[in-house]
């Protein structure tokens, strides 16, 4: 079980009011590089073939997530198809580098759902050689789609002469990493921020959601409501790993793909992090996502396997019940039963968790 500080309701107000900062102030300001590796995030000739680009899987109006809500999206061939549900770029940046809490004996941080990838730099280049997501042969055909991009020239004469394909695909990557550090990527303008600064009001239910949340419904023990040290905003998760007992999607179009890219078929298991780390401890497990936007960056979890948010709020509070509505974990060692499984949430509870879930979408409007 991770421990962590919980925040009781009628103290959050007091931590607000002293962690707002000016909303720009952790972040940077619209740059030439971040500009730049917008440019490159929506270029859809950076594919084999053609057509798809990273925004294609990661759309600003999903959260950076799926833009069709797919459980699964398919690569640049229509008929490839990933092993993951697509997750939220948005606020993946503060995830720190990786490393070992032997407190709570877990690892905390990196950057994919299995924390594989140490930095966005490198985040990035993974889906271009992917053939089930860019598909590119090699990391030189890739370079070679950049030199005759209409941006090439923004990215030498803000990085200088670039001559072999490592210096091409670091510089993009770096412009890239840039655009997904501003403030467009990471809005922080949701109900809950504008709430958290005292300009609006939750309804009831919102409140009484917020305090399930922080209570009963034991959320914040890893989609955390301290304040993060270096923004001084909530980030709804302590970038930990767990297994929650997610039941496998026998529906993923990844099971019937050719053997070449998943020679075990409808046996394949994903193992998560442990399938990285190679701790048995570690199988099934994956890093807790952050919550904001999470009302539009359905179905859930990392196979997609709950469409809908009232289900996941529904599977985390009776998922240990024996009702029959979820199948079994696809991974049956690790599962946390500590946090959940069997919260006795109420209907009305049930209903009140999702309504305060619903204020952590960006770019709230009253």
């Amino acid at each position: 079980m991770k421990v962590h500080l919980l925040i009781p309701c009628m103290l959050l107000a007091v931590l607000f009011s002293s962690c707002s900062k000016d909303e720009t102030s952790y972040i940077p300001t619209p740059s030439e590089k971040a500009l730049l590796g917008k440019a490159v995030f929506f270029d859809t000739n950076l594919s084999n073939p053609i057509g798809q680009a990273c925004a294609s899987c990661h759309s600003p109006e999903k959260g950076f997530s799926d833009p069709a809500n797919s459980a699964v999206s398919h690569g640049a061939m229509a008929t490839m198809f990933g092993n993951r549900n697509a997750p939220s770029l948005s606020y993946g940046v503060f995830s720190p580098t990786q490393y070992y809490n032997s407190v709570d004996e877990t690892f905390v941080g990196g950057l994919f759902l299995d924390g594989r990838s140490s930095s966005l730099q490198e985040q990035f280049i993974h889906p271009l050689l992917n053939p089930v997501e860019m598909n590119n042969a090699s990391a030189h055909d890739v370079a070679e789609k950049i030199k005759v991009a209409t941006y090439f020239s923004k990215l030498t004469s803000i990085y200088g002469t670039l001559v072999s394909d490592s210096e091409i695909l670091n510089a993009v990557a770096d412009a890239v990493a840039a655009y997904e550090k501003s403030s467009e990527v990471n809005s922080f303008t949701s109900k809950f921020d504008y709430y958290s600064r005292g300009l609006v009001s939750f309804t009831e239910d919102e409140k009484k959601g917020l305090a399930l949340f922080s209570g009963k419904a034991k959320c914040a023990n890893c989609h955390i409501l301290d304040a993060d040290e270096n923004t001084g905003k909530v980030l709804f998760t302590d970038f930990t790993y767990d297994n929650i007992g997610v039941p496998k999607n026998t529906a993923n179009p990844f099971y019937t793909q050719a053997t070449s890219v998943n020679p075990l078929g409808i046996n394949y298991v994903d193992y998560g992090i442990g399938a990285i780390n190679g701790l048995a401890v570690d199988k099934g497990k994956f890093k807790v996502p952050t919550l904001r936007n999470i009302a539009i960056t359905g179905p859930y979890f990392h196979n997609g396997s709950m469409a809908t948010l009232k289900q996941v709020i529904h599977f985390y509070n009776t998922r240990d019940l024996n009702t029959g509505e979820f199948g079994s974990p696809e991974v049956a060692q690790n599962v946390n039963v500590e946090e959940l499984g069997n919260l006795q949430l109420t209907v009305q509870e049930e209903d009140q968790l999702e309504k305060f879930l619903l204020t952590l979408t960006d770019h709230y409007r009253q």
